[in-house]
């Protein structure tokens, strides 16, 4: 039998909503596809527990909670984000408004030689400074560890900065040279952060509006170096500033006190040593180590986030999906039944569409539906190992259950594409797991050059979906996929995915129309 000519199928065959009933009463009249779902969900939460389960570390949530013994704690900014939050800090108490002004005549540095898995010693340093080791002036109502701030600094390599509260960060005009003049001046709420070539002429680099700062607070000066990268090593570093001409106007209370924020035992953030600050002339002389910055370093934390322990379960409910996928299209053409179904709907384009939706629909909810018990399941299982998890919002949650589910169902569109071409049930599940499966596992075992194309260029990519750990400017660090993150955005991923799913379906359809059922 030839080709079906061009008349016979552009039959209308009864529209495009009687053919989408008619698949999805074929797909829940079968009992097996119904429980391969149930099973789908099972597998994926089942698998993220045991993930979960098999994680086991020494760190604990929060600022200000009560950690097991010798496990560091992580302190949480003002917006609820995890944060590094170490420095040498010399400061006064300050009542009222007021302003703080001082030159910065160096800013010097030394590196570790050891990485920061190995206990650190100052005497194996060589010298070095770090990009973003910073030396300024710092206001905080508080020395706890996560606290408001706003300062105003120079750094190693990115001139005068005016920052606040760990994310906000504004550029000044000032360049690495020393000298530097900087100011802090408070005005009720609001700090203003200024920076001088000459100590005379002031410019602005920025405002912060601390909201409910009390009438007392902190005031000083500040050094802090975090830790430098050498590929995916990461050295410990030591930063020293010499501050001259300091003074302080408005009711500044009691004398300078010099302390090492959160440098100690129980803080998380790799420092080389706990710093130091004396009196030098008509100035100080700062040592300092550590961030103040959102907390990125997951070479201290481990790389868990609340999706890190739902990938092996999302793997693993695709491909209950993919063998779903093509048993919904290849056992019609085993049984002889696809005559029938293009009896009842001559537009083939039209039978392979609505297939199309209703697993697209059915791989929505049933990735949805197992992120949505997967995730928290696998949080309560890490935080009772003593796991640090990143903070996560529910924005963030909401679209790792969105994107779990996109994933699923485009993979599961993708393959009923594959089963429209190949017509035999294993053909299509082991292309499938080929095509949407194989090129995470290759990329996860892979580095360098290679596994960023993998994750760029196949369907891979879009397990980018769970890549939420953060990302910041302020920080320099390796993000790459060893160290949990993606190459490629959410929404880019699943773009990729995206493709191969149309072009799956392209050729299916193509294929419809040019052979016998």
């Amino acid at each position: 039998m030839g080709a079906p000519s061009r008349s016979v199928d552009s039959d209308q065959g009864g529209g495009f909503r009687p053919a989408l009933w008619a698949e999805w009463v074929k797909f829940r009249t079968v009992r097996g596809w119904l429980v391969g779902l149930g099973i789908a969900v099972l597998m994926s939460v089942l698998f993220t527990y045991l993930v979960a389960n098999g994680i086991h570390s020494g760190t604990c949530t929060g600022t200000g909670v009560t950690c097991r013994s010798g496990h560091p704690a992580v302190p949480t900014g003002p917006d609820g984000t995890a944060v590094a939050d170490s420095y040498r800090y010399l400061s006064r108490s300050l009542t009222g408004d007021g302003t703080v002004t001082a030159q910065i005549a160096s800013l010097t540095g030394r590196i570790s030689t050891n990485p920061v898995n190995v206990a650190p010693s100052v005497s194996a340093t060589r010298p070095g400074l770090a990009g973003w080791a910073k030396a300024g002036i710092l206001l905080t109502p508080t020395t706890r560890p996560g606290s408001s701030y706003a300062a105003v600094m120079a750094t190693g390599r990115h001139g005068t900065r005016f920052q606040y509260d760990y994310t906000h960060d504004r550029p000044g005009t000032s360049t690495n040279a020393s000298p530097r003049w900087v100011r802090l001046a408070r005005d009720g709420d609001t700090i203003t952060g200024y920076e001088s070539v000459d100590g005379t002429s002031w410019r602005a680099v920025g405002v912060a509006h601390l909201p409910g700062l009390p009438a007392t607070v902190r005031v000083g000066l500040f050094v802090t170096s975090p830790v430098s990268f050498d590929g995916q090593t990461g050295h410990p570093t030591l930063a020293t500033g010499s501050f001259r001409h300091v003074t302080v106007t408005g009711a500044a209370d009691g004398g300078w006190r010099s302390a090492g924020i959160g440098t100690g035992p129980a803080d998380f953030y790799p420092v080389l040593g706990t710093g130091a600050a004396r009196a030098a002339g008509d100035g100080f002389v700062l040592t300092g180590s550590g961030d103040i910055a959102p907390a990125v370093v997951q070479g201290v934390l481990g790389t868990n986030t609340v999706a890190s322990s739902l990938l092996l379960g999302l793997l693993v409910g695709s491909i209950v999906l993919i063998v779903l996928a093509a048993l919904f299209v290849t056992s019609e053409y085993r049984r002889g039944l696809i005559r029938t179904t293009f009896a009842a709907t001559p537009q083939r384009g039209r039978v392979l569409a609505a297939k199309a939706v209703v697993l697209g629909g059915v791989g929505f909810v049933i990735g949805a539906l197992a992120a949505t018990v997967a995730v928290p399941v696998g949080d309560l299982i890490l935080a009772h190992n003593g796991v640090y998890v990143f903070p996560a919002g529910a924005a963030t949650v909401a679209g790792i259950v969105v994107g779990c589910g996109l994933v699923t169902a485009l993979t599961a569109v993708a393959v009923l594409g594959l089963g429209t071409m190949l017509r035999r049930s294993a053909g299509a599940v082991a292309a499938g797991i080929v095509v949407f499966v194989l090129p995470y596992l290759i990329g996860s075992n892979m580095s360098g050059g290679a596994e960023t194309w993998l994750f760029r260029a196949t369907p891979a990519a879009a397990f980018s979906v769970l890549g939420v750990l953060p990302r910041s400017s302020l920080v320099d660090y390796p993000y790459t996929f060893v160290n949990g993150y993606y190459p490629l955005p959410a929404w880019a991923g699943l773009l990729v995915l995206a493709a191969y799913t149309a072009a799956a379906l392209g050729a299916a359809r193509f294929l419809l129309h040019r052979r016998d059922a």
